[in-house]
């Protein structure tokens, strides 16, 4: 029994040589819209001869084309992350293999039928067989490349059929597996196009850059029909009438890098035909072990972008992929690795217009063979050699022409093997101005950079330094200590995280070797569903019934799905901001006060920039006037003076920002780019003692057995506060656990499988702590309540003390905490948790802000006055776990309804770091979606004095050591009071 085509390992057959996507005044027609589709379980159930003219498909559904089609009603999506969704058994397949038929009946006019003429496909998952009017035109594989299949001598005046039979698995399947959602269909354009007689065919452009002489170099090569002859003209550089593969030398041309994105508009014509072309002027070479363009080495602030959409999935609208780079522009987003295929064409053209450095990756991944020891694994079998040189022409091919790409990527997680070797040799042979990229290649045999992936930031200095570990092979390790350091992915932005990426960034600048990284990755890929009450959440691997999957490790990215900004991408732009500002050292007094302002951009200087310099008193404005700011050049550092300030009653901050002066395409004038805030010397600041005056307040016992100290109540029997003012309150009592983020959950990558921080805290039994009052005694200096803290099971506790005080402004509460036993594990929280009225909804603070702040993820949160409502503070991470914590309280405000707020105060140091939510810690680690949150009529809240860091462990390394919270005595202060009824919050 033959195998079916589908599981054949070649490329498929019928389709015409890969080239360029072109902009040309060629005839096209588009096929999009409402196609007829029918979907069968199995191929073999699939209706026969459903390509012919006469077919019968009035029974059918209409699906859009492009889409999609599990996410129109017909199957489901099915996620894995690295094993395959089959058995492992290449190249065959399931018998069990959706399969959807496609029609389109379309009219033309009896021009098409003199002339040549093809039909491209964008992208089809995962291999297509294609009918026109009856006629078979070829078969694809090779999912996010584009294929075209000569058309023309089937193409008939009037009424047209082109018939597409799509299966989902396929021998090209094994090719790709990569961590997304396996979705099926056309997802991408199909086109009809016309190719006139003595037409291009191909182009091919080499615009280098001459640094020291501001010279161009420019030639481009053609492929036309019938060997016509092609002629080149740019306008703008006075450039006429050149032919083809002719090169010529161009004077005093601007060149394109991703900061100056310039661009010349140039037309490549024959007799029939003109093709627009978009030149960018800019050399790639690694000289002198970095990479470098138009040279000068590039810092990569970059993340890896996957192409999705929470209604279309892959099928993404136009607008998207401008929405996606205008975000990274915003967000001093440098580069884009396109994880793990070649994106549509259209992202890479506002690449090149808008100014991101491109790592194009081929539409190849392996992962799935680690499961078998990378036996048969088709990066090294010569039986799918052609696939893989196939899909790395197309690759090649199409985006060859774009300035933004500067290195080309064999694929992803592919292990090693002769056919890696193999498309490296043939990319240096068609494209030797650009790099190859392989992470799968640790020893760099056939790669131009060291690129790998998720190391620890130890491992990461170390290779800075040139200090790695050695290869076996001298040579070898020789090669490999000469080139570029590439992170390919870092940062795990999984839930609440990635912590550590300020760390990650001071690496990168200190040490020339290290080029940056892509931050794994851009968006989380959830698929938006509702329930049937029609609350909106995202779905997730498992979601749909399927049988294997892995669950939430697809909602790992800097935007929710719907593509607002996380946390993390804020703290993302806050970190490889591309100036930096600092307080020159030595430099302290206000009124000689100087700054250093370092350029941390790769080529421009800071014309474009103006600075801004505001002061404040305990987060109220106090002056803004702009700081002049010479025009800093690249990797430079100027030292200025500030102005004389005014002196200030409360606690003094100077923040200096650096905006856009003019409108930019990505952005308008006055778009903040780069910030710092200056502390004022506490020598300038005015004294305070921890807590004012105190008032010669007794506790005195009810005859209820209640407690009343000042404006509190307490429970005679426990000693917690139930009372303040007119409102009931519950507690506060010591808290230590927290709704497990991501990165709790998981294990490092560089630690033991089962040592994740959960499972250790667990272990200490710190989720179900036990409280039990020893004593609860009243005196002329307050309340004393001393407890123990322990969980089940477990000889280790917590010895806490409450002393409680009352003076003019309210209730002092100190807690000291004495760790008794071992605590190996570290701890999730320190601090104490209370519930108040629901009423109290909307908050006010003096603190970090506006957003929420963790130990090694809060360089973005500023010192300031916030307002927000308690709603608003949540984080709605897909996943649902801790979230929200507002740091370095100085104060804050809860108000709202009918009664009185509630204000709480640091008293010293440490500061508080506050969350407010209308659930339990239980509730927000039980729920799965967002939807099963339901809110309470009281609020809870976690006033704490610490919290271990993020991390990114869900792939990668843990907590960095200075950010984790170890059990360990210690001593903190707030203050509780009733406060007047606030009904607006400003």
């Amino acid at each position: 029994m033959s195998k079916p085509y589908y599981e054949a390992t070649s490329p498929g057959y019928g389709a015409r040589p890969a080239r360029a996507a072109l902009r040309t005044d060629a005839a096209t027609v588009g096929l999009g819209g409402g196609w007829r589709f029918h979907l069968a379980p199995a191929a073999d159930l699939a209706p026969d001869g459903f390509w012919a003219d006469d077919f019968d498909d009035s029974s059918w559904s209409v699906l859009p084309v492009p889409s999609h089609w599990p996410l129109h009603g017909h199957g489901f999506p099915v996620y894995t992350n690295i094993g395959y969704p089959f058995p492992l058994d290449p190249p065959r397949v399931p018998d069990e293999n959706p399969t959807g038929d496609h029609r389109l009946v379309f009219e033309l006019d009896e021009s098409w039928t003199k002339e040549p003429a093809v039909v491209r496909f964008e992208g089809v998952d995962s291999c297509a067989r294609v009918w026109l009017n009856g006629q078979e035109l070829g078969v694809t594989r090779g999912s996010r490349l584009p294929v075209e299949f000569a058309a023309g001598p089937h193409l008939r005046a009037g009424r047209n059929v082109l018939a597409v039979r799509v299966h989902q698995w396929s021998s090209g399947s094994y090719l790709e597996d990569q961590d997304m959602w396996w979705l099926p269909g056309i997802f991408r354009e199909v086109t009809l196009i016309r190719r006139p007689p003595g037409g291009v065919e191909d182009v091919f452009v080499h615009a280098g850059y001459d640094t020291s002489t501001g010279r161009g170099a420019l030639r481009v090569d053609a492929v036309t029909r019938d060997g016509a002859e092609a002629r080149l003209s740019v306008p703008e550089l006075g450039v006429d009438d050149l032919p083809a593969g002719h090169g010529i030398t161009v004077e005093g041309v601007a060149p394109w890098t991703a900061e100056t994105p310039r661009l010349y508009e140039g037309v490549l014509a024959t007799g029939t035909e003109r093709v627009t072309l978009r030149i960018g002027f800019r050399t790639v070479a690694v000289e002198d072990g970095q990479l470098r363009v138009n040279g000068r080495p590039l810092l990569l602030r970059g993340v890896n972008r996957h192409e999705h959409h929470p209604d279309h999935g892959r099928a993404l609208p136009a607008e998207v992929d401008r929405e996606d780079v205008l975000l990274m522009k915003r967000h001093n987003i440098n580069a884009v690795r396109t994880s793990h295929y070649p994106p549509h064409p259209r992202f890479l053209d506002l690449c090149d217009e808008l100014g991101l450095w491109v790592v194009v990756e081929c539409d190849l991944e392996t992962h799935g063979f680690s499961a078998a020891d990378w036996r048969g694994n088709p990066a090294d079998a010569p039986e799918w050699t052609e696939a893989c040189l196939d899909r790395i022409r197309r690759t090649v091919e199409r985006d060859k022409n774009h300035p933004s790409v500067v290195m080309w990527s064999l694929g992803n997680e592919s292990g090693s093997g002769r056919n890696l070797d193999a498309m490296a040799a043939w990319v240096r042979g068609r494209d030797p101005g650009r790099p190859v990229h392989d992470e799968g290649d640790h020893e760099c045999r056939h790669s131009d950079v060291y690129s790998r992936m998720y190391l620890p930031h130890d491992e990461v200095e170390a290779i800075g330094r040139h200090a790695e570990p050695p290869l076996d092979d001298p040579d070898a390790d020789a090669r490999r200590r000469s080139l570029p350091f590439i992170l390919c992915e870092y940062a795990h932005a999984m839930g609440n995280g990635p912590g550590g990426l300020a760390e990650y960034q001071r690496l990168f600048e200190r040490y020339p070797r290290l080029q940056g990284g892509f931050v794994w990755e851009w968006i989380d890929h959830g698929l938006r569903r509702r329930t049937p009450d029609g609350r909106e959440y995202f779905a997730y691997g498992g979601d749909f019934g399927e049988p294997f999957h892995d669950g939430t490790f697809v909602i790992d990215g800097l935007l929710f799905p719907d593509r607002t900004p996380s946390p993390g991408l804020v703290e993302l732009k806050k970190t490889v901001e591309p100036v930096t500002i600092h307080a020159a050292e030595g430099r302290e007094d206000r009124r000689g006060r100087r700054v250093r302002i370092t350029n941390q951009y790769d080529f421009s200087d800071l014309c474009h920039l103006r600075f801004e310099l505001a002061l404040s008193s305990d987060g109220q404005p106090v002056l803004a006037e702009p700081l002049q700011v010479p025009p800093v050049a690249a990797g430079e550092t100027a030292e200025i003076e500030l102005p004389a300030l005014p002196a200030v009653d409360g606690e003094g901050w100077i923040t200096i920002s650096a905006v856009l002066a003019e409108d930019q395409p990505w952005a308008p004038a006055g778009h903040e780019v780069a910030w710092t805030q200056l502390p004022l010397t506490e020598a300038e600041q005015p004294s305070r003692s921890g807590a004012g005056p105190r008032l010669a307040a007794v506790p005195r016992r009810r005859s209820d057995g209640r407690l009343v100290l000042g404006s509190g109540e307490f429970d005679g029997r426990s000693g917690r506060l139930v009372r303040l003012g007119a409102m009931d309150v519950d507690g506060p009592v010591l808290d230590l656990w927290r709704a497990p983020t991501d990165n709790d959950r998981s294990a490092s990558l560089w630690g033991p499988a089962d040592d994740s921080a959960v499972r250790r805290w667990r272990r200490a039994g710190l989720d179900r702590l036990l409280h039990r009052v020893d004593e609860v005694a009243d005196g002329p200096d307050g309340i004393l309540v001393r407890t123990r803290v322990a969980a089940a099971a477990q000889a280790s506790g917590m010895t806490v003390e409450y002393r409680w005080a009352a003076d003019e402004s309210g209730l002092v509460l100190t807690v000291r905490v004495e760790p008794a036993g071992d605590w190996p594990g570290g701890l999730p929280r320190l601090g104490v948790r209370m519930a108040v009225p629901g009423r109290l909804g909307r908050v006010r603070w003096f603190g970090l802000g506006p957003g929420e702040a963790y130990p090694d993820s809060r360089s973005a949160a500023r010192v300031g006055r916030f307002s927000s409502t308690v709603d608003a503070l949540q984080t709605p991470y897909v996943v649902p776990q801790e979230n929200g914590a507002r740091a370095d309280v100085r104060w804050a405000e809860l108000s709202g309804g009918d009664g009185p707020a509630l204000r709480m105060e640091s008293v010293g140091l440490p500061r508080f770091s506050l969350t407010a939510r209308r659930w339990t810690t239980g509730d927000l680690e039980s729920a799965r979606h967002t939807t099963d949150l339901a809110p309470s009529d009281r609020i809870f809240l976690h006033l704490d004095a610490a919290q271990y860091g993020l991390g990114s462990a869900s792939c990668g390394p843990g907590v960095l050591p200075a950010h984790r919270l170890e059990a360990a005595p210690f001593t903190w202060s707030l203050r509780l009071s009733p406060g007047v009824r606030v009904d607006t919050v400003g």
